[in-house]
């Protein structure tokens, strides 16, 4: 199998997973180098994972020898990265939000599609076995017709765990835009694009203090929402409320319910790849856990890389595409939207739901 050889902009906290399963766990890409802003962050990862090459951002973006940039780099940094990738004729992958404004999410969709260029973004955990399993069963009509939904992320905030944890409450921070996008992509995934939202936020405390290491003690000036509710209405039909906080010190409800004309699905934390999946039919005495139908059930970061790397070969449409992203991008900002206008916000963008992989694949190899 032809290796797709990748290379990775930014070094930081979450660079470890993408770097351990492009290297190890997918058969068809090959890591060749590495950049960061500190060069000492990029050898070291070179030197874990054995990456042939350390580079400025500026030598990847321009070396004939790379097919695919992944994009690790703070939300600040993703659009123009992302475009200066573009521009160097690459595609491009890029961990989530796509950019911190709409318009520049926009862009680069638009520049992708005129380039012919293949445009990606997290989160990839709706291609994990346990999201995989829920479309199957909503697709084969267990749950009946979707009605509506519910999906909650609470919890307070990143200060006690992240070294570095200032952007998480600067703009394109917050839990909306940190957390939002895995379970609005699990939702739009699921049940397909939204056309209206409904939403109210706040700022719950100015000031955060650091608790980790290596910043202890340091304070945080808050700048962005940090309890964000609504509603939205998908074009589909169903109603889902969804809430996520990070002012709450911890709590009971699910992470995903969908709720149809014949059960009631309890869908797996979107921020990981596996389950549990429960079911309960209408008129059923309780509920049931369901196996796992698809792969990938460890933490697979990175399979939509490998994704975009298959479809290179097949001509087909990746899944965690740019249109899929940018929708989730704007759905985003509408709750923030509605919430300072006191406006319901009617979304311009719509997607596909993305086309389902196959049950039964082989760890680390997508056909």
């Amino acid at each position: 199998m032809n290796k797709i050889k990748v290379g990775i902009v930014g070094c930081g906290n979450i660079s470890g997973i993408y770097l351990e399963n492009l290297t190890n766990m997918f058969a068809n890409t090959e890591v060749y180098a590495v950049a960061d802003t500190i060069r000492e962050r990029a050898e070291l990862a070179a030197k874990t994972h054995g990456i042939p090459h350390v580079w400025t951002t500026e030598q990847l973006l321009c070396s004939p020898e790379i097919e695919i940039v992944v994009n690790l780099t703070t939300p600040a940094g993703h659009y123009e990265i992302c475009k200066a990738a573009l521009m160097q004729g690459k595609h491009v992958y890029v961990e989530k939000p796509l950019s911190l404004e709409f318009e520049h999410g926009l862009e680069l969709t638009r520049l992708a599609e005129e380039k012919g260029l293949m445009l990606g973004c997290a989160p990839d955990t709706f291609l994990g076995a346990g999201l995989q399993t829920c479309r199957k069963l909503i697709d084969d009509g267990f749950i009946g017709d979707p009605i509506a939904a519910t999906a909650f992320m609470l919890c307070h905030g990143h200060e006690g765990w992240h070294p570095d944890p200032e952007f998480y409450y600067l703009e394109g921070g917050g839990p909306m835009f940190d957390m939002g996008p895995y379970y609005l992509t699990a939702l739009v995934s699921l049940l397909g694009s939204v056309k209206t939202v409904c939403g109210i936020a706040r700022k719950t405390f100015p000031q955060r203090t650091i608790t980790s290491s290596p910043k202890f003690g340091q304070q945080i000036e808050v700048q962005v929402p940090t309890h964000v509710a609504g509603t939205m209405e998908f074009a589909s039909g169903p109603v889902v409320t969804m809430v996520t906080s990070f002012d709450v010190w911890d709590s009971t409800l699910p992470r995903i319910e969908i709720y149809g004309s014949a059960g009631t699905l309890i869908v797996p934390d979107p921020n990981t790849f596996g389950g549990p999946i429960l079911f309960k039919p209408a008129g059923g005495e309780g509920f049931a856990e369901i196996p796992l139908l698809h792969s990938h059930a460890m933490n697979s970061r990175g399979i939509g890389v490998a994704d975009m790397a298959a479809c290179m070969v097949s001509g087909q449409k990746h899944r965690a595409n740019g249109e899929l992203a940018n929708h989730v991008l704007e759905i985003m900002h509408a709750f923030h939207i509605s919430s300072e206008s006191k406006r319901y916000a009617e979304l311009t963008t719509c997607c596909e739901r993305p086309r389902p992989l196959a049950p039964g694949l082989i760890q680390g190899i997508l056909t």
